[in-house]
C-alpha cells in the first residue's frame, strides 16, 4: 500500500521466557523456505549482532546443534595475499559455533564465549562453508563447552578449523 511504511523490527516482541535462540529459531522458519529468506534471515541477524553483519554472510541451514553459513569471497573479506583474511574467517567459524549451541539451548540458560583457537590450513579462495554441530550438556554450574567449526573450500579442503569455548551457565533470577 501506498505511503505505508512498513517497519521490520530485527528483535521481534519478545515473549516471556522466549530466548534469543528462540526468536532466531522463529524468523528461521518463517524466513528460510522463502525466496530469498535465508538471506533475509542473514541480514536480520547481522543488524542483531552488528560484528557479525561486516563479512556478510549468508546463513545456510540453522537447527539446535547443527548450523553451516556461507562466506563468499570478495573483497571485503580478502588479505593482501588476494585470499580471505584470516580474522574473517575467524568470525565466520565463531558464528557458526553459535549458531548450532544457541538454538539449543533453554530459557534458563546463557552462553557467553570466552576464547577462540583458529588453526589454518590453507589459503582461503572462493565461496567457503563453514558448519559446526554440537550438543548441549547437562548444566548444572557453569561449565566450558567448546564447539568446533570446519570452514571448507569449494573443493571440499578444510581451510580453517575454529574452536569456539564457550561459558555455558543458567541465567540468575531477576
Amino acid at each position: 500500500m501506498i505511503g505505508d511504511a512498513v517497519h521490520l523490527d530485527p528483535r521481534p516482541m519478545a515473549r516471556p521466557n522466549e530466548t534469543p535462540g528462540d526468536r532466531l529459531k522463529s524468523l528461521w522458519s518463517t524466513l528460510s523456505t522463502l525466496p530469498g529468506g535465508r538471506w533475509l534471515f542473514s541480514r536480520l541477524l547481522g543488524l542483531m549482532v552488528p560484528y557479525t553483519n561486516s563479512i556478510r554472510s549468508t546463513v545456510l541451514h540453522f537447527e539446535p546443534g547443527h548450523a553451516r553459513v556461507l562466506l563468499r569471497d570478495r573483497r571485503r573479506v580478502r588479505n593482501h595475499l588476494r585470499s580471505v583474511h584470516a580474522i574473517a574467517l575467524a568470525n565466520v567459524g565463531e558464528l557458526v559455533t553459535g549458531l548450532s549451541l544457541i538454538g539449543g539451548l533453554g530459557t534458563d540458560l546463557r552462553a557467553i564465549l570466552t576464547g577462540l583457537d583458529v588453526r589454518y590450513t590453507k589459503k582461503a579462495r572462493g565461496p567457503l562453508v563453514a558448519e559446526a554441530m554440537c550438543t548441549i550438556p547437562e548444566i548444572t554450574d557453569s561449565i566450558e563447552h567448546p564447539v568446533e567449526a570446519t570452514i571448507r573450500d569449494a573443493d571440499g579442503d578444510v581451510v580453517a578449523t575454529v574452536t569456539a569455548h564457550w561459558r555455558l551457565g543458567r541465567l540468575r533470577a531477576r
